[in-house]
C-alpha cells in the first residue's frame, strides 16, 4: 500500500492552493492529489468559454504546476475513506494511506426536483466538466433562442457571452431583481439597465413551472401560465456542496449541508479537513451559516488549511467569508464585498449609508476615463465598515477586494478619511474626488 503523508481530493481552486500551500509550508512531507477530472477548468472562467473563448482548452488549469511543486497526480475517482485506518480507495481499486487528508470536492449544479422537463434534452447545467461543457458548446452552437432560468452570476454571464454569439437570450428570475441576492436594489438596476442596453432580455418576479416540450425542451412555462419557446434551455439556479465521499466517511455536515469545520479548517477529524464549496461558512459580518460558494472564499481556506496541516498557527484562521463578488457586462464592471444595505437592515444592524459618483482616471477628458461609483455600508455606532459596492471601469475588481481588505480587518469610516493614497492620471480616480474616500465622507456627515 501506498502511503502519503497528505493525501488532497479533488483538483480545483481549493484543492490546487490547499496542495501548493501545504507543500511550501512543509517541504519535506509528501503530497498526493486526487482528481478524477482529466483536465481541470478554470470555474470563473466558464461563462466565458461560450462566447469570448469559444473553446474549453482555453481555460483550463496546466498540470505543469503539480510538478513543478513536487506533488503527485492521480486521476482518479475515490470511491471511499476509511478515517479510523487514514486510507482511501479509489475506483480502479488503489488503496492509499495518509497522515492528513484534505477535501476538496466542491459542488455540483443544482437541479430541483421539482422542476418537470429539467432532464429533456437541450437542457443544459453548468458544471466544472470541460467533457460536459465541450458537448454543450456544440449543441448550443445550432441554437437561436436560448431561455436561462436563473438570473445569479453564471445565469447573466453566460447569457451576455451567448448574445455576443448572435443568440436570443431571455432570463427568467424569480426574485424581484437580476442579481437580487448579491447587490441593493439601486445597483441590480444599473446591471439590469446595462443588460437592456446589451439587448439580453429578462423576465424578474417569476419562476418557472416546468420545460416544455416531448423528449426535447422546446421552451418554459412560467407560473402565470405564459409560454417562451426557445431552442434550448439553460438551467442556472445554484450549487450544492458535494459532500457524499465525507457523509459516507462519518464526517459531521451541518444543517445547510457542508462539512462542518472550525477556524483552521478541521472536520470533527483532526486528521481530516475541507475546504471550498463543500466545506462550512459562516459570514463574517452575521456570523450566520453562509452558502457562499466563490473560488475566492474557496483558495483563502485553502491557504488556511494548507498552512495549518501539521501545527496550528492562532494568526492563521478564516474568520469567515466576507463574500467578495465582481462581474462585467462589457466595459462595466459591478462589484460587492461584505453586506449590503439589504442584508444588514434585515439582519437589524444600525447602519448609515453613503455614496458617491465620480471617474476612474482624471482628468474626467482622458480618454477611456469611466464613471466609478462607491456605496458604502458602516455601524452608526463607532462607524466600522461591513460593506461596500462598487459600479466602474476595469479597475471595479480590485477596488471591491480593497473594500474587501477593509471589511476584514475591521476598518472603519475615520481609517478611510486618514488613509494615504497614490494617484495617478491614467490608472485611478483623482486624488480630489478619490470616491471610496468621499463616500466614507458622505457616511461620515450622517455620523
Amino acid at each position: 500500500m501506498k502511503k502519503y503523508d497528505v493525501i488532497v481530493i479533488g483538483g480545483s481552486a481549493s484543492g490546487i492552493a490547499t496542495a501548493i500551500t501545504g507543500k511550501n509550508a512543509y517541504p519535506n512531507k509528501s503530497f498526493l492529489m486526487i482528481r478524477k477530472e482529466k483536465q481541470a477548468i478554470v470555474p470563473c472562467g466558464i461563462p466565458y468559454i461560450f462566447g469570448s473563448l469559444h473553446d474549453t482548452k482555453k481555460d483550463t488549469i496546466s498540470d505543469k504546476i503539480f510538478e513543478k511543486n513536487n506533488i503527485d497526480l492521480k486521476i482518479d475517482e475515490v470511491t471511499k475513506i476509511d478515517a479510523e485506518n487514514k486510507t482511501c480507495t479509489t475506483k480502479d481499486g488503489s488503496m492509499i494511506s495518509f497522515e492528513k487528508l484534505v477535501l476538496a470536492t466542491g459542488s455540483k449544479a443544482h437541479v430541483p426536483a421539482w422542476l418537470d422537463g429539467a432532464n429533456k434534452e437541450n437542457v443544459f447545467i453548468i458544471p466544472k466538466d470541460k467533457d460536459y461543457l465541450d458537448q454543450a458548446i456544440k449543441k448550443l452552437s445550432s441554437a437561436k433562442k436560448i431561455v436561462t432560468i436563473g438570473g445569479g452570476f453564471i445565469g447573466v454571464e453566460t447569457s451576455d457571452e451567448l448574445k455576443k454569439e448572435g443568440k436570443e437570450v431571455i432570463i427568467v428570475e424569480k426574485l424581484p431583481h437580476i442579481l437580487g441576492t448579491a447587490f441593493d436594489d439601486e445597483l441590480c438596476e444599473a446591471v439590469e439597465q446595462k443588460l437592456k442596453e446589451r439587448n439580453v432580455e429578462f423576465i424578474t418576479n417569476m419562476g418557472v413551472s416546468k420545460i416544455t416540450g416531448d423528449d426535447k425542451a422546446t421552451g418554459v412555462e412560467l407560473e402565470n401560465g405564459e409560454s417562451i419557446s426557445a431552442d434550448a434551455v439553460l438551467l442556472t439556479v445554484g450549487y450544492q456542496p458535494n459532500t457524499k465521499l465525507a457523509s459516507d466517511a462519518g464526517l459531521s455536515l451541518n444543517e445547510k449541508g457542508f462539512i462542518r469545520v472550525d477556524e483552521y479548517m478541521h472536520t470533527d477529524n483532526h486528521d481530516i479537513m475541507a475546504v471550498g464549496d463543500c466545506a462550512e461558512k459562516r459570514d463574517f459580518v452575521t456570523r450566520k451559516i453562509s452558502t457562499t460558494m466563490l473560488a475566492s472564499t474557496a483558495c483563502a481556506e485553502a491557504r488556511i488549511a494548507g498552512m495549518n496541516l501539521f501545527k496550528l498557527s492562532a494568526m492563521k484562521t478564516f474568520s469567515g467569508t466576507i463574500a467578495i463578488f465582481s462581474t462585467a457586462l462589457g466595459d462595466t464592471g459591478y462589484g460587492v464585498a461584505g453586506v449590503t444595505e439589504k442584508t444588514a437592515t434585515q439582519e437589524q444592524f444600525d447602519v448609515v449609508t453613503g455614496s458617491f459618483t465620480g471617474v476612474d482616471k482624471h482628468p474626467g477628458t482622458m480618454p477611456g476615463v469611466h464613471k466609478q461609483t462607491v456605496k458604502l455600508i458602516a455601524a452608526r455606532e463607532g462607524g466600522l465598515v461591513l460593506g461596500g459596492e462598487v459600479i466602474g471601469g476595469t479597475s471595479t475588481g480590485e477596488l471591491t477586494n480593497l473594500i474587501g481588505f477593509i471589511i476584514q480587518n475591521k476598518m472603519t469610516v475615520n481609517n478611510i478619511l486618514t488613509a494615504q493614497i497614490g494617484t495617478h492620471p491614467l490608472v485611478t480616480a483623482p486624488p480630489t474626488a478619490y470616491p471610496l474616500i468621499k463616500a466614507a465622507e458622505a457616511v461620515a456627515r450622517k455620523l
